[in-house]
């Protein structure tokens, strides 16, 4: 039986190369940072006691929830502890909000905070909103005329959105904070789309906040008050809904420039 030829194969030089070029180790940057109380298990050990829920948890979760308020990160560093009080309207619309953050859900009124611009309303809606959703409620926050284009925008028939979807979580917060109310343009449909809200969450029973640099009275013949932007029927229902709390003061962002960059809060 004849033998078979084993084939032979050329060698060629391999260059030295560091180890790394095979294979990277991964970095000890690259890895996750782990708890030094619970590891990463949610579960922290007290010596004698036993386990409970770690704090990086609750702080987890608190973030998400702040998250899910969707309010906007000009206003992330709003809260109680930062508004300044400069004169008795402000200081008054300080202690109702302050109070409805601790009574609420036993309070069957929300707000209206109304004031020029610049004197710390929506500073103290998000201050609400914050300080409800550290007690674990549901909020939202929404500008009035964003929710509109949103609903608009619902419209279009590329877009993958309803008026159903845009709108049901402003139906199903527990707390809701409408920014800006009466900005826009005041045409039959924004009145109608305002109503369809306000009355929902009338109906439902669920706390609304508001805000809006409309008076009640005109401080000049060519100024317009809520009522002139929302019509009669809406501005009833709010004072139903809602305690009215007039603001005053100076624009605070005016004085922006002359402030340290610690004490500028957004309003």
């Amino acid at each position: 039986m004849p033998q078979e030829k084993a084939t032979i194969y050329p060698l060629f030089a391999v260059p030295d190369l560091p180890e790394r070029e095979f294979y990277d180790a991964p970095d000890a940057s690259d890895e996750p940072e782990v708890c030094p109380l619970c590891y990463g298990s949610g579960m922290e050990i007290v010596k004698g006691k036993g386990a409970r829920p770690c704090g990086c948890r609750k702080q987890k979760s608190h973030s998400n929830l702040i998250e899910k308020t969707k309010i906007p990160k000009r206003y992330e560093n709003c809260h109680f502890h930062s508004y300044r009080v400069l004169n008795p309207s402000q200081d008054r619309a300080f202690r109702y909000s302050s109070k409805l953050a601790m009574d609420y859900p036993a309070v069957e009124r929300g707000l209206l905070l109304m004031g020029t611009v610049g004197v710390g309303k929506t500073h103290l809606a998000v201050s609400i909103l914050k300080g409800l959703t550290e007690r674990g409620f549901t909020c939202l926050f929404y500008e009035f005329g964003a929710l509109l284009k949103g609903i608009q925008d619902s419209y279009n028939t590329v877009s993958q959105t309803s008026e159903l979807k845009v709108l049901q979580p402003i139906f199903d917060a527990e707390v809701l904070v409408l920014d800006e109310v009466g900005a826009s343009k005041p045409t039959e449909w924004v009145r109608d789309t305002m109503a369809h809200i306000i009355n929902t969450r009338y109906n439902d029973k669920k706390l609304t906040i508001f805000t809006t640099n409309y008076l009640d009275e005109r401080r000049s013949e060519r100024d317009e008050t809520l009522e002139d932007r929302i019509g009669v029927r809406l501005r009833s229902r709010l004072f139903e809904m809602c305690k009215t709390v007039s603001i005053g003061g100076e624009d605070f962002r005016r004085t922006f420039d002359q402030v340290t960059p610690i004490k500028k809060n957004h309003r």
